[in-house]
């Protein structure tokens, strides 16, 4: 009997699942796997644009392996809850590696080697994921391919054909509403990220101190790494300060405590309104945006050890240079 009813039997648990599958298709090449494991009317959001259908990820997958050709990703968590009636959600953190090493989006070859984070939050139901929200750190690869994240933002629009024709960013007035309706589970762990993460975002910054591990690892967007109290409040202060009139909101939230693991959430949010502030985006230009992002966190005995989080800084700044233009 599986472990996982209405899934392969060769799949020991649902983690098992979403890394086995992800390692089929892009490092073993099964792509055309996806016309089974992703549902026909998948939907696939990402801040920089929506996909509708297995046939689109196909497309997706092929040109990224084009242009990356030995793409790894290696999983290092995955972070989920459900069941087999309703659907399982995962929120699997990857580390990819990859050499640019032909033309695609980002343009001639550089022959630089990549390395970079994604958050994918994926809905399953008999072996066959159904829904998704997946986050890149563009801002990681754009760097790394010696790119600043607005002119790459800017050189987009004109790519795709100017501001009325480009690829539109998500927005909550062009999201899709998929199948899957769950918020997570209600879990201890996952509730006192959820409160740290509200605290922060109502200004309250002294949750830092109070919460975070004085030696806690941070793995932010592009590519950045901190240690203690002083980088988590200049990375979630920079952002609030930039949007702060925005109203922050918990899409979905999960918790567990393992065995042999650290006891660990992951938590997908937003922040939405009016880029009214000095911070992390520079001066504030009035652009309504929209910020989706994925973070996940560990907990050790002196509170929050590591945490993880990803928003796409490009997507970010194409709503800011397609409304001001700038």
């Amino acid at each position: 009997m599986s472990n996982l009813p209405g899934f392969d039997p060769r799949w020991k648990d649902f983690p098992d699942y979403i890394l086995g599958i992800t390692h089929e298709i892009w490092e073993e090449r099964q792509i055309s796997t996806l016309h089974h494991y992703y549902s026909d009317d998948i939907v696939v959001r990402t801040p920089a644009s929506i996909v509708i259908g297995n046939k689109g990820v196909i497309a997706a997958t092929m040109a990224t392996l084009s242009e990356f050709p030995d793409r790894t990703l290696l999983g290092e968590d995955v972070i989920w809850c459900g069941n087999p009636e309703d659907a399982y959600l995962s929120s699997h953190r990857i580390y990819s590696t990859a050499t640019h090493a032909n033309i695609g989006v980002y343009g001639a070859p550089t022959g630089k080697k990549l390395g970079y984070r994604i958050l994918a939050d994926c809905a399953a139901r008999d072996n066959q994921i159904f829904d998704e929200w997946l986050i890149r750190d563009q801002g990681a690869i754009v760097r790394q391919l010696g790119l600043d994240p607005k002119d790459y933002a800017r050189n987009a629009i004109t790519a795709e054909g100017g501001p009325e024709t480009c690829i539109q960013p998500l927005t909550p007035a062009n999201d899709v509403a998929g199948p899957y309706q769950s918020t997570g589970n209600n879990h201890p762990v996952g509730d006192r990220y959820v409160d740290i993460l509200s605290r922060i975002m109502g200004a309250e910054m002294s949750a830092i101190p109070a919460e975070y591990d004085r030696a806690c690892q941070l793995e932010l967007p592009g590519g950045v790494t901190g240690y203690s109290h002083g980088a988590a409040d200049e990375f979630w202060m920079g952002l609030r300060a930039s949007f702060p009139s925005a109203e922050f909101k918990i899409h979905h939230s999960i918790g567990r405590d393992d065995d042999g693991m650290a006891n660990r959430a992951a938590v997908r949010w937003s922040l939405h309104g009016k880029h009214d502030g000095w911070g992390t985006f520079g001066r504030p230009t009035g652009a309504d945006v929209y910020v989706l992002g994925i973070s996940h966190a560990e907990f050790g005995p002196w509170g929050l050890r590591r945490e993880y989080v990803l928003f796409d800084e490009t997507a970010v700044w194409k709503q800011i240079v397609l409304q001001t233009g700038e």
